[in-house]
């Protein structure tokens, strides 16, 4: 199991359209990936599940991915967030 945390610095937040690529993403890979914010913890690969945290900017978010492919999965959630503005690595 791998874990890392994420301060989410974009303006609006996990909204639709960056939660989708999030989803996207992790549908990717074969680990479970959990995302845990606000004291909720959902599965990534649900985008149902990530919209209804209501991620606003300034809080803290920790993306969890454990299986065979952890380290790739997590490295690929890293990017997406970066690539996407939503936020950095804390």
């Amino acid at each position: 199991m791998v874990k890392k945390s994420f301060r989410i610095t974009n303006e609006n937040g996990v909204h639709a359209r960056p939660a989708t690529s999030l989803v996207n993403e992790a549908m990717l890979y074969k680990s479970d990936i959990t995302l845990e914010a606000l004291r909720k913890k959902v599965d990534l690969k649900s985008i149902m599940g990530v919209m209804s945290l209501g991620i606003y900017s300034g809080v803290t978010i920790e993306v969890v991915a454990n299986g065979e492919d952890e380290i790739e999965a997590l490295e690929g959630i890293k990017k997406q967030i970066i690539s996407l503005g939503l936020g950095k690595e804390v």
